[in-house]
């Protein structure tokens, strides 16, 4: 019965810190197309996979939310046309290269300035990395929940629709259905081809009230799409924390390698949220090395429990798969390399 207890507590407080900022997450996913065109921003990007990665990955400067905020913003800016490049290291970047977080690390390792510069470096390589490597996809509904690619490619055909109506084909080379007319040139001309191509309304253009009631629309629905999905998560996080004591994993760390794994064990499992997980880290800086240190506060934005739930409402478990592989190996590669050059 205790152990029920400690874990609704512990579910209780996960909920407590994380809807706040994904509150945050979808409030800003909501205004931001009210009163910004995004497909202005989204064709301002570079399309090179390494210049659009670099950019991505320094979004958290304007989106500065956690790793349950970021996942609203990238999956509507993703539905949008964003390279996924750019959805990517954005998504693994933002919760640590924002301004709420570096200031949080940078206070908590004022005596340690190596642990604020590793996160930062370690979390753009690895960011920056990811968004190349998957860069080569160039279609990327076979990544997307099955929801998710069919509005992208609603999106898509609407789009292409649009453009058809603004340059429409004059000639084709077989009979067509429909009623004609004949020009003065002889050419005989469709019907739709003579309506005045209709030029979309902008949501910036949109009256007040009607912006507003989009707004109230949009947050209601996301919020309680990915409301559900953080309440399961957070209730498997504090299951696991529960039943898998963290005695168990601490003890795991005995040297360099192991310390590594340990920690990078530990930040999932526990799932705190970015803005605090330096303060909580930092009791455990005696104990363990720099580098498994490091390891907790880069691996634990990018993939803990709570937020693998939402990032499954954007990506395919596939995906999902090989991302927390490659971001496991690259934490690794990069802490151990660190421990065993310094």
């Amino acid at each position: 019965m205790t152990q029920i207890y400690t874990a609704f507590t512990l579910f209780i407080s996960l909920l407590v810190e994380a809807i706040p900022f994904l509150l945050l997450g979808v409030l800003l996913s909501s205004v931001f197309p009210l009163f910004f065109e995004e497909g202005n921003l989204i064709n301002k990007i570079p399309n090179h996979p390494i210049v659009g990665a670099i950019v991505g990955s320094l979004f958290g400067f304007f989106f500065p939310v956690c790793e349950c905020g970021n996942i609203p913003v990238a999956r509507r800016l993703l539905l949008q046309g964003l390279p996924i490049s750019v959805a990517i290291s954005f998504l693994l970047a933002a919760p640590t290269l924002n301004p709420v977080v570096i200031w949080s690390t940078y206070v908590a390792f004022r005596g340690q300035p190596e642990v604020f510069w590793l996160r930062i470096i370690f979390s753009l390589i690895i960011a920056i990395s990811l968004g190349c490597i998957f860069s080569v996809q160039k279609d990327i509904r076979p990544f997307l929940r099955p929801l998710l690619a069919k509005r992208l490619t609603a999106i898509m055909e609407a789009k292409q629709c649009h453009l058809k109506t603004v340059n429409p084909i004059a000639e084709y080379s077989l009979l067509q259905s429909g009623s004609f007319l004949l020009s003065s040139g002889g050419k005989t001309i469709k019907i739709d081809e003579t309506l005045l191509p209709s030029k979309p309304i902008l949501k910036s253009k949109l009256p007040l009230q009607s912006r507003w009631h989009l707004f109230v629309n949009n947050v209601y629905n996301e919020f309680r799409e990915l409301g559900g999905v953080l309440i399961l998560g957070s209730a498997v996080a504090s299951g696991i924390q529960v039943f898998v004591p963290r005695d168990i994993i601490l003890n795991l760390g005995q040297d360099s390698v192991t310390s590594i794994l340990a920690m990078m064990i530990l930040a999932a499992v526990i799932s705190i949220c970015s803005t605090v997980d330096s303060f909580f880290i930092l009791s455990f800086s005696s104990t363990f090395t720099t580098a498994s240190i490091v390891a907790f506060l880069v691996f634990g934005p990018m993939i803990d429990i709570k937020a693998l739930g939402l990032m499954l409402s954007i990506f395919r478990p596939r995906m999902l798969t090989y991302m927390m592989i490659i971001i496991a190996q690259l934490t690794f590669v990069l802490t151990l390399g660190y421990s065993y050059l310094f």
